[in-house]
């Protein structure tokens, strides 16, 4: 057995440090003297070499060593071409050996994604001939075309995948998110199906995420439903995921962490999903909990976006921002593809005031989701707060034609009609839409309660809010419906909400002002109570009303996420 079969032998056994400091040596060996070895032996050598090198994460160099190893291969062919062979029996063997050159392009490929020069890995998998790619070759151009904005090359190579593993559920579910329809994508699978014992379910499965990726989160959500309950599909962790953030797409927060809870008892080291999950939970100002799932994340792992961006979560809803930052574009280092990292570096940028360099990032969570409306009202969050109300308009009309008319669209376009006086009566009447198609959407009931305050229409706000409040409950809810009760004089029932908004959110500092004002204003004496009129009407009374009129003007900034929700 010859040096270079030992190598090839610990490179099969999986004994890479060994690899590499053997390999190496040989080929200085080499290197001094260029007859030690034939051609397909240092060809051999190079290619376990870089192998050796990817294997400890250093992708330029193993660049470098696959680049030697396919010219060395290319002379190989060269000379074996001038010189005929004599003794087939000798050579096939040894060729046999040799490594595949369509897996040296295709490791070359892989280098280059984890260095972030995806046009390189595309022109190296370009380069290998249509019938010679393998699934996996044609899996990884397909992904990078997707990335680099080619949907054609990109469905074609999916097609591709699919034609060679019909049960390729990830080709499925890009060609799906290429706008490929769900009817075409089920006719690649149906033989399978029929000649395979309980694989029923896959023609439903295709259904569901077909309506997932246009949008429709409530058939989606029924039609996975349907899937979850059949006994040889409950608790499957991924449809759950998939449910929980379908919940979220749609709004129904309470239900999505439910979801979200039932994975994770299913599977304590789940990571997908664990971003909009810990999101949630800042969001109710679990911000203890939001801390402990971030710890428990990264101990499972911290290659991956989502420990990140919880812990950004936590960051954003402490105030400090500059860390968000930080963690959000931590978290994109590792996943570029990562939404909620995109989310929330452009929610901490622009609460840090810089609103132009936040549109980018929603902008480019728009065209990795474009059916999720956070990305969407992330944007126009930015074109508000920078004062341009036009291009907030055309982009919330947009969305309410693209993503249809339901409460959440409405309640987005409503937003901006409240910036505009113009537009008030407009903003009233698809309001009250939202409330008509969904009267428990939070985010709608608080938009209500605004132009209620603006009209001071209080009792009407009253009225609207404890109706609200009557199925759930929620600190801004709460909180709103004690300002309310404030500008109506019931000062103890204010300062009971504002106490119950306080205990479903200990951070909410808006809640902690309104009920140290009523505390002070508790007890006054007889003695003030007895004073003039006139002097009472100079004492401010006026003034703290005007308060609260201005206190409920900003209750959307406490209500925003990430400048999404």
């Amino acid at each position: 057995m010859s040096v270079v079969e030992h190598v090839r032998e610990m490179a099969a056994a999986g004994l890479h440090s060994n690899v590499r400091l053997l390999s190496g040596l040989l080929l200085t060996m080499s290197g001094n003297n260029p007859e030690l070895f034939s051609p397909s032996q240092k060809y051999q050598l190079l290619v376990y070499h870089a192998d050796s090198l990817f294997h400890d994460k250093e992708y330029r160099n193993a660049v470098s060593k696959y680049t030697m190893a396919l010219q060395q291969k290319k002379a190989l062919s060269k000379t074996s071409k001038v010189r005929p062979s004599t003794g087939n029996a000798a050579s096939t063997p040894q060729s046999q050996c040799l490594p595949s050159e369509i897996e040296v392009k295709y490791k070359m490929a892989e280098c280059y994604t984890m260095l972030k020069q995806d046009k390189d890995a595309i022109a190296i998998l370009d380069g290998i001939p249509s019938r010679q790619r393998t699934p996996k070759i044609n899996m990884m151009l397909a992904n990078l075309y997707k990335k680099a904005g080619q949907e054609r090359s990109s469905v074609t190579s999916y097609k591709e995948v699919l034609r060679q593993c019909p049960l390729a559920l990830d080709a499925i579910l890009g060609l799906l998110s290429l706008s490929v329809k769900g009817a075409e994508v089920a006719s690649m699978t149906i033989n399978i199906i029929q000649s395979i014992p309980n694989l029923d379910w896959l023609s439903v499965w295709i259904k569901a995420y077909a309506f997932v990726h246009t949008g429709d989160n409530t058939r989606a959500i029924n039609t996975i439903c349907s899937l979850e309950k059949k006994s040889l599909l409950r608790d499957n962790v991924d449809l759950l995921g998939s449910l929980a953030d379908l919940y979220f797409r749609a709004g129904d927060n309470k239900n999505s962490i439910l979801k979200f809870e039932q994975a994770q008892m299913l599977d304590p080291y789940l990571i997908k999903g664990m971003d909009v999950y810990g999101y949630l939970l800042a969001r109710e100002g679990r911000l203890e909990d939001v801390e402990n799932l971030g710890c428990r994340l990264f101990n499972i792992s911290d290659q991956h976006a989502e420990p990140w961006v919880v812990s950004g979560c936590h960051s954003f809803y402490s105030k400090r921002y500059s860390r968000a930052l930080y963690l959000g574009a931590k978290a994109i280092q590792l996943n570029s593809n990562s939404v909620q990292a995109l989310l929330l570096k452009g929610a901490a940028l622009r609460n840090m005031g810089r609103v132009q360099e936040a549109i980018i990032h929603f902008r480019e969570a728009i065209r990795l989701a474009p059916c999720r409306l956070d990305c969407y009202e992330g944007l126009i969050e930015c074109y508000l707060a920078s004062n341009s109300i036009r291009e907030a308009m055309v982009m919330a009309n947009n969305v309410y034609k693209t993503l249809g008319a339901n409460a959440q669209t409405l309640t987005l376009l409503a937003t901006v009609c409240l910036e505009d006086p113009v537009t008030q009566e407009k903003a009233k009447s698809l309001l009250d839409k939202a409330l008509t198609q969904r009267p428990d959407y939070i985010k709608a009931v608080v938009k209500k309660a605004e132009l209620l305050s603006r009209e001071q229409k209080y009792e009407d706000g009253i009225a609207l809010l404890r109706n609200a409040l009557a199925n759930q409950s929620d600190c801004v809810l709460h909180r709103i419906l004690g300002d309310f009760l404030v500008a109506v004089n019931e000062y103890q029932e204010a300062m009971d909400q504002y106490s119950i908004a306080l205990s479903l959110d200990p951070n909410d500092q808006k809640s902690l002002e309104g009920l140290q004002k009523m505390e002070k204003e508790e007890s006054p004496t007889d003695a003030t109570q007895e004073e003039d009129v006139d002097d009472m009407e100079g004492s401010g009374e006026e003034g703290d009303l005007e308060g609260s009129d201005s206190e409920a003007a900003q209750w959307a900034d406490q209500e925003q996420w990430f400048g999404m929700q």
